[in-house]
């Protein structure tokens, strides 16, 4: 049965403000009771940072996709699907690619080699000092376009909630997302955020599947008729079933953005310092087993939530909501159940949001206050009679705080400027920056015995230096009317992405600085690291050398 279920006239946007808050407080209220109910037994900087290591591996299999399904996996990717068709759904494709890399090669190592931090891994057998500073900036760098995608996420949701479409009232609306962030990540650490990414990724997966049930119902079950209903309601027509919509112009520009999202899951601390939080290497194990599941179930919804999208509303009112590209699933939603659906939906996504940036922030607190306040400034210093002082836990997490809120404002202003901007988009530049910041010195540190500490400093900072400049030269930053700082233009670098330069630049960096190293790293640490990377024996001891 062929059903054409949509209209060819735009559809309205007609939302209620009095319902949208209602429910949208509602959520606040659930969440901070779970994140005051978590944070009782946050006693001890373990606590703080690996929620005491009490997640079972279901659990925490829920915690890791509620991490990894961002605002970008629903929002952006929706968004992106709508407009551009087939060149969107390979966000979802090398999002869930990625995700495989990072299991098959890093996951499990890690998480029996480190204690808190993904420079407790890289700093096991090298150099501490240099090692853990360069490891957390680079984390913070990571972590900090993170944010900017999910800040701008919250924007363009809430004011589409409320009806805000000035520039102004989404700045304040990011303003208010990111003082709750605060709160978040201050009150509850890594238990309460745990417990916030379970529940939201059980309302995610769930609102996203009951729309896809909805979509296709009205299609009767029949792909292919929503495909057509697509196409009828594009102004592209076939051409977005086909690939080369948004990147036919320049392949090189997809190589780059493909390179990116497969590579930089690997690199990703947020992600990679969930595999802390569960007790054992069996229930890592069992944590991934149920994360895949979830995230490559999840991304298969995503292809009919986007093109119904299309189908239902239509690329032009997409593109004319407050938030624009990133309204396509609340639209959907709206035009599907109404205002409740809606209410609902951007409920959920704000979940998403609020959960990926805690996430976020307590990584970024935590790399700073337990690399470079614990082991960088304290390290060293000796009392009176001359023993060295070891840093105090209960003044690292006093650190770590502080800094969750310097973080914080950081992302509201970062936040604040990159409104606008695809949110998928802004995320695979983050993704490009830990591939070839971080992902290098992993897997050097992991597999390469000879892998000294000029080559890991070299590759850190050469990886992140050269992402970070390729990304001002291009049109993301200026030179276009979409870009982040539209007045000026620098652009000199033609690709959006700089992940097919900056990804190969970070491994040859490292390379190249350990074969001209003269020095020669300790050959009992690195068999110390194979066996433990490889068994998890002593993974729960301090990493300290």
């Amino acid at each position: 049965m062929n059903i054409v279920p949509f209209a060819t006239e735009p559809v309205a946007i007609e939302s209620n403000p009095v319902l949208n808050i209602s429910i949208f407080l509602a959520f606040v209220a659930v969440t901070l009771f779970i994140v005051i109910r978590a944070s009782r037994n946050n006693k001890t900087a373990a606590d703080y940072y690996a929620a005491g290591r009490s997640f079972t591996g279901p659990q925490n299999g829920f915690a890791i996709a509620g991490d990894y399904l961002s605002a970008a996996s629903f929002l952006g990717i929706c968004g992106a699907i709508a407009i551009n068709g087939y060149d969107g759904f390979l966000y979802s494709i090398g999002f869930l690619v990625a995700w495989l890399v990072a299991l098959l090669l890093v996951a499990e190592m890690m998480r029996n080699t480190g204690k808190f931090t993904m420079a407790d891994v890289l700093s096991f057998r090298l150099k501490q000092r240099p090692i853990r500073m360069a490891a957390a900036i680079t984390t913070l760098a990571v972590c900090f376009f993170y944010l900017l995608a999910q800040m701008a996420g919250a924007g363009g949701l809430v004011s589409l909630l409320l009806g805000i479409d000035g520039r102004l009232g989404q700045s304040v609306v990011i303003a208010v997302v990111g003082v709750l962030m605060i709160v978040y990540v201050l009150i509850g650490g890594m238990k309460g955020t745990t417990w916030v990414q379970i529940v939201k990724a059980f309302l995610l997966i769930g609102g996203a599947l009951a729309m896809t049930i909805w979509v296709l119902a009205i299609n009767g079950f029949n792909l292919n008729t929503l495909l057509e209903a697509a196409v009828a309601n594009s102004d592209k027509g076939d051409a977005i079933l086909a690939p080369g919509l948004q990147y036919g112009a320049n392949p090189w520009d997809f190589l780059s953005l493909g390179m990116a999202l497969v590579l930089g899951t690997a690199g990703l601390p947020h992600v990679l310092m969930r595999f802390y939080t569960v007790p054992t290497a069996k229930e890592a194990r069992r944590s991934v087993v149920w994360a895949i599941w979830l995230i490559g179930g999840f991304y298969l919804l995503t292809l009919v939530l986007g093109y119904g999208a299309g189908a239902l509303v239509g690329a032009d009112v997409i593109a004319a909501a407050p938030g624009g590209v990133n309204s396509a699933a609340p639209l959907l939603a709206l035009q599907l159940g109404g205002p409740v659906l809606l209410g609902f939906i951007s409920a959920v996504a704000f979940a998403t949001i609020l959960a990926v940036v805690a996430g976020l922030t307590i990584t970024a607190a935590a790399s700073f206050a337990h690399d470079i306040y614990a082991n960088v400034i304290q390290k060293g210093k000796r009392d009176a009679a001359g023993e060295p002082v070891e840093a105090d836990p209960d003044a690292e997490v006093r650190v770590a705080r502080r800094t969750v809120i310097v973080i914080g404002i950081l992302a509201i202003i970062g936040g604040i400027g990159a409104q606008g901007q695809n949110i998928a988009f802004l995320v695979a530049l983050a993704f490009a920056v830990a591939a070839s910041a971080n992902l290098p010195t992993i897997l050097y540190s992991l597999f390469w015995r000879r892998f000294s500490t000029r080559g890991a400093v070299w590759s850190m900072y050469g990886g992140l230096g050269s992402a970070i400049l390729l990304i001002v030269l291009s049109p993301v930053f200026s030179g276009t009317p979409t870009s982040m700082i539209p007045g000026i233009d620098i652009a000199v670098w033609p690709l959006n992405n700089p992940g097919i330069v900056s990804i190969p630049l970070g491994f040859l960096l490292g390379w190249l600085g350990t074969i001209t190293s003269s020095r020669k790293e300790s050959p009992d640490l690195a068999a110390e690291m194979e066996v433990r990377s490889l068994t998890g024996f002593g993974a729960e001891k301090a990493t300290e050398h």
